[in-house]
């Protein structure tokens, strides 16, 4: 082997072992937070978003900071939607469950703010360290006023 094509296979493999860290974080995010994400408007003025974790990070639904198997209260509310519904003959998709949830004006984390309030300012409804400074009652004006829970209806898929 020549030393220039020793330089090349070596820079080849040097590209196939970094491959992994070259990859963009937007191909690492699951479904349901691409999916979650736009429909709870959290995407709104980040063109940018998918490429931005701390859009939807994973302390929404799990204890973890990176995710895994350890559910917050929010979470483990969402897998109950399912269950619950799944029970009754309803098989719902993701942005289908996480809006019966937020409809359903109930308070995961027991902050004194509906997990919808929680997420129509932006704080995680599943931690009850993380809640609104605004007044439950001035929130929920402003909730109300923004068209309420129906803002979180599953999105359109384009035709």
């Amino acid at each position: 082997m020549t030393p220039s094509l020793r330089v090349a296979a070596g820079v080849l493999g040097a590209l196939v072992l970094a491959a992994p860290a070259l990859v963009s974080p937007a191909l690492a995010l699951p479904k349901y937070r691409t999916q979650a994400a736009p429909q709870l408007h959290l995407t709104e003025g980040n063109a940018l978003w998918a490429l931005d974790r701390r859009v939807m990070p994973c302390t929404y639904c799990h204890v973890d900071p990176t995710g895994g198997p350890a559910w917050n209260p929010f979470g483990q509310a969402l897998q109950q939607t399912f269950a619950t519904e799944a029970a009754a003959g309803r098989h719902l998709t993701f942005p289908q469950a996480l809006h019966t949830l937020l409809a359903a004006g109930t308070d995961a984390d027991e902050d004194r703010y509906a997990d919808a309030l929680e997420v129509f300012a932006k704080t995680l409804p599943g931690d009850p360290d993380s809640k609104p400074e605004t007044p439950v009652d001035e929130l929920t004006t402003a909730f109300e006023k923004a068209g309420g829970v129906t803002q979180y209806q599953p999105l359109k898929k384009p035709k």
